[in-house]
């Protein structure tokens, strides 16, 4: 049973897609991009993965650090990181980037993707999750960056699309928006 980490220290709940997405994944060495105060990582951390969490943001890090320390989870590695720099050094089987891109410089997304996409380890998988801005739904907040139509799916041909919406959704915030979701896997 998984312990409820996240509303006893006060952080949002596990993104779904994250979830849902480990249904189908078993442990293994995971990537967490964006984690923020550590949502995910916690939830993935819990389930026996080998988690690395980056963010650009110190203080989320030092507050991640500080609840894997108190929670003995030696399996989560946190460190800042600026998510722009697209230069991973390391390979992973699953790297979940949900609600991350639309916070990144719009001019270094194609060279994320590609830099995830190098680093993540044959038939290992990518769960991107991100703010689209289109003619039907026109974003209303203002990211810096925000995919198009089929934008994701084309950036990911040749993988194995295990899921992949383009559907208006809701924000932990309560912003209404619509998202591209996509769990790809890599050709083995």
């Amino acid at each position: 049973m998984i312990d409820d980490l996240n509303s006893r220290y006060g952080l949002s709940p596990t993104h779904s897609e994250v979830v849902e997405a480990c249904k189908i994944i078993e442990p293994c060495d995971t990537l967490d991009m964006g984690c923020s105060n550590g949502r995910n990582a916690l939830y993935l951390g819990q389930l026996g993965f080998n988690v690395t969490a980056i963010d650009n943001n110190p203080g989320a890090i030092d507050m991640l650090q500080s609840i894997s320390i108190e929670e003995k989870m030696g399996n989560i590695k946190a460190q800042v990181y600026d998510i722009n720099n697209a230069s991973l050094s390391e390979d992973y089987a699953f790297i979940t980037c949900t609600v991350t891109l639309m916070f990144l410089d719009p001019a270094r997304i194609e060279a994320v993707i590609a830099d995830m996409q190098q680093h993540t380890l044959a038939g290992g998988y990518n769960l991107i999750v991100c703010a689209m801005s289109t003619e039907e739904h026109p974003c209303q907040v203002p990211f810096p960056y925000t995919l198009k139509t089929g934008q994701l799916r084309e950036a990911y041909e040749g993988w194995q699309l295990i899921k992949y919406n383009e559907d208006p959704g809701t924000m932990h915030n309560g912003a209404k928006l619509q998202f591209a979701t996509m769990l790809a896997r890599k050709p083995g």
